[in-house]
């Protein structure tokens, strides 16, 4: 450890992960040393119209690259390791994970074409990772994927917690059980701050084991009298593993049909993580060669999203599996918030085709159990470390108000409950900790290979013609005297329908030439006046005539 300078600080803060679900990167930075945890991304809202993927902006980062020590990744979920990729092409330095992780995270990066240049490095819960003045150790915890763990970073200032995603399952599939021994030691030795996961503050109790959904998969399993289509999160390794038990148990064979599932589903077994006996997986072309009540499908899709397997068969579009009246399909994972309606439209397409299926509010006890810790969970963990200062993290900002709540009831004081948004730096000089300047913060999307290039002008842009459609004019001018050579012709694309609109667009025609006419009298000739007046002019029209703002583009050629 090195030494302490007195004017030293250390700082905290989120880049990404509060006030929000997904994209989750935390920065902690002592001096000169900076430890980045995760980096991750999240899918676009409703208004991002055309965007890929969100990850967020690493300005900071990039602009201190040389004082960037590691990423530590808690566990291998998209919204911890999909900003890797991306991140890395601008901050190339070494990444620290767990063996399932790091092997996601290598299926990420081998596309990307970054696996040769960036340094990755295994660790396991009993590693311990010098970077710089900062020293990081890690304890075991249960998620809905294996291999999860927490951080503790230790600081000249103080220890630094920061739970990665939890859940307290004392009952877990794979016998990995979270280590509350070391977090109670962790606790015990004295912890400055505490990192923790909110996004179930909001649900009292305790959240289920993964382990009830095994009884209740094979007794669907057992009844169902043709086939069974399983859609859950890829990523949810256990209950892959639950799917493939009572798959055997049933004396059904397995396929595995969605981009991401085959992924994970390949990786997870070579690295033994899934244990699939021999024999079990079969090609999804073989589905109809097969007796219906001897067959199941694991596939992608829990969240309706437009291209995924699942909501292909909905509609009848996969190019390898139908759905049949009978089939019996499972979803078993719970709407992420936002995507409610689209998991809605899949269920009733299903229902449609003849389907029994098995999903939402009333059978999610049954085939669905969050990976997230509940009020109780979240209440241990804070009597466990026992921190000093309280950061709420990963949840939207009504989450991690309830998670402060809970904070204050085992004894965190008020004062010392710091509620975050992305950019706000939280500062620790000599034990006490206030609120700091802000550091660049927001979000960069991603539109195919762009990246970062869609923005706010962009978006507007789309909006409005997704809403009222284009009308371009085009007129070309004479260089000598400004007289109209040709047009002006008016092309509208999404706006009205031209064959019986030709009354409109022919006034409109009028107003273009009398503009522009009233213009060249007026001896204006700059093009961008040209273009302005003609734009106001027809909008103006255009809205009294129709209540609808097209978006104008004039085009004035001069020969």
């Amino acid at each position: 450890m090195s030494k302490k300078n007195i004017q030293d600080k250390l700082l905290i803060f989120a880049l990404g992960g509060v006030g929000e679900i997904g994209k989750n990167m935390y920065v902690i930075q002592y001096a000169n040393d900076i430890v980045v945890v995760d980096a991750g991304l999240k899918f676009p809202e409703e208004d991002m119209l055309g965007i890929d993927i969100v990850i967020p902006d690493i300005t900071y980062l990039t602009e201190n690259r040389d004082k960037v020590r590691g990423i530590l990744i808690t566990h291998g979920h998209e919204d911890h390791i999909g900003g890797l990729p991306y991140v890395l092409k601008h901050l190339n330095v070494p990444i620290y994970a767990t063996k399932l992780t790091l092997g996601l995270i290598e299926g990420k990066l081998k596309e990307a074409g970054l696996l040769g240049e960036t340094k990755r490095i295994l660790i396991n819960a009993d590693s311990e990772v010098q970077l710089g003045a900062i020293k990081a150790s890690f304890f075991k915890t249960n998620h809905s994927i294996p291999d999860s763990v927490g951080v503790c970073l230790d600081t000249p200032e103080g220890s630094v917690v920061h739970t990665g995603d939890f859940k307290f399952d004392h009952t877990p599939v794979n016998n990995q059980y979270a280590d509350l021994q070391r977090i109670a030691d962790i606790g015990r030795r004295g912890v400055l701050a505490l990192l923790s996961d909110s996004t179930n503050a909001e649900r009292a109790g305790f959240t289920p084991s993964e382990s009830m959904i095994g009884s209740e998969l094979e007794d669907i399993f057992r009844k169902a009298t043709q086939r069974v289509v399983v859609a859950t999160f890829a990523s949810n390794v256990h209950r892959i593993q639950q799917v493939v038990n009572a798959a055997v148990a049933t004396k059904r064979k397995i396929a595995v049909v969605g981009r991401s599932m085959v992924n994970v589903v390949t990786i997870a077994s070579e690295l033994g993580y899934l244990n699939i006996p021999e024999g079990t997986i079969i090609e999804p072309e073989e589905i109809n060669k097969m007796a219906a009540d001897r067959v199941a499908v694991l596939s992608t899709g829990s969240q309706g999203e437009p291209m995924s397997a699942l909501t292909r068969m909905a509609r009848s579009t996969h190019r390898k599996v139908d759905i049949m009246p009978g089939d019996t399909v499972i979803i078993a994972a719970t709407p992420i918030p936002g995507n409610e309606r689209y998991v809605g439209r899949t269920v009733d397409e299903l229902f449609r085709l003849g389907a029994h299926v098995i999903y939402g509010p009333g059978s999610v006890s049954g085939v669905h159990v969050s990976g997230h810790g509940s009020q109780e969970e979240l209440k241990l963990m804070l009597n466990l470390i026992r921190p000093k200062y309280f950061i709420p993290i990963h949840g939207e900002y009504r989450m991690l108000r309830q998670h402060a709540h809970l904070g204050e009831a085992v004894g965190v004081e008020r004062e010392n409950i710091f509620i975050i948004d992305n950019g706000d730096t939280v500062e620790f000089q000599g034990g006490t900790a206030r609120k700091g300047s802000k550091v660049p913060a927001g979000n960069v999307l991603i539109d195919g290979l762009g990246v970062g290039d869609v923005g706010n002008i962009v978006l507007r842009d789309r909006k409005l013609l997704s809403q009222d459609g284009i009308l371009v004019v085009v007129v070309t001018l004479s260089k000598q005297d400004g007289a109209i050579l040709s047009g002006p012709d008016i092309i509208s694309r999404g706006f009205v329908y031209v064959r019986e609109s030709e009354g409109l667009l022919e006034e409109a025609n009028r107003i273009v030439t009398s503009t522009l006419h009233k213009l060249m009298n007026d001896k204006v000739n700059e093009w961008a006046s040209l273009k302005t007046n003609v734009k106001d002019a027809l909008g103006r029209f255009l809205y009294e005539q129709t209540r609808r703002r097209p978006m104008i583009l004039p085009i004035i050629m001069e020969v």
